[in-house]
């Protein structure tokens, strides 16, 4: 990382549900171009820093800063910061009356102003890059889960987000179509997109993240680049969950 601040920085974050402490002090930087990977079991606080990170949930303590500024200051209008965020999750959430090119134009239209001829020809570039070209006219439910999620990618990136957050966004898919997405985040991976995602495959993570934070229980307990947090792990913790990673047959 150069001395240039971060894209995202995380400083310290506390989240509770209640009188749940659901994040206890996360704190970690996602560079220019990097892609940080959030592995962990599930409760262990990912998607809950996920939706802190794009100002869905307010957080109890802490900072979390895009290009510096402190987008948790309460004075931030929250919609201005998440312009500058695309976000993808597990649910593709798709608005199933629409279909896929007004799913994707409707963000760079209605929030961003782009005329709607620009829109969709930039709609139409994105799904040929992703091969969906013949689908713009076909509803999300007339596409593959696989097709579905990368539907999503393509209109998280139709606004030209500054910082891209991914969570889980495999788990929903039959495992014979996790490999086309994931072939097109490795894709976005290599032409400079910077990303924080959460995710649950670690060989995906171990080839293709610059950074690994292993997240449990609200903590990040150990963190540092792929090679060492997932091939010589320091935390017996983190030790313990990647052999059961390993014994699912996903690392």
């Amino acid at each position: 990382m150069s001395g240039a601040a971060p894209v995202l920085s995380v400083d310290n974050v506390v989240k509770f549900f209640g009188e749940h402490q659901v994040l206890r002090g996360i704190s970690l930087d996602v560079a220019e171009h990097q892609v940080v990977t959030v592995i962990g079991s599930s409760g262990s606080g990912k998607s809950t820093l996920m939706r802190c990170v794009n100002l869905l949930e307010v957080i109890d303590d802490g900072v979390i800063a895009l290009d510096g500024r402190d987008i948790t200051d309460p004075r931030v209008d929250p919609d201005h910061v998440r312009r500058r965020i695309g976000v993808v999750f597990q649910a593709y959430n798709l608005f199933p009356h629409m279909n896929v090119q007004d799913n994707i134009t409707l963000a760079p239209r209605v929030v961003h102003g782009v005329p709607r001829a620009a829109a969709v020809e930039r709609a139409r570039e994105l799904l040929a890059r992703v091969g969906l070209e013949d689908k713009a006219d076909e509803y999300p439910d007339r596409l593959s889960g696989g097709q579905q999620q990368r539907v999503a990618i393509v209109r998280a990136l139709a606004t030209d987000p500054r910082l891209l957050l991914l969570d889980e966004i495999t788990s929903a898919l039959d495992p014979e179509l996790v490999g086309d997405v994931l072939r097109l985040v490795r894709e976005l991976a290599e032409q400079g997109m910077t990303i924080l995602m959460a995710t649950h495959e670690m060989g995906f993570a171990r080839q293709v993240a610059d950074h690994v934070c292993f997240l449990d229980q609200g903590v990040v307990l150990e963190q540092g680049p792929p090679e060492q947090v997932l091939g010589d792990p320091v935390e017996p913790r983190t030790r313990q969950f990647l052999a059961r990673i390993i014994d699912a047959g996903r690392l």
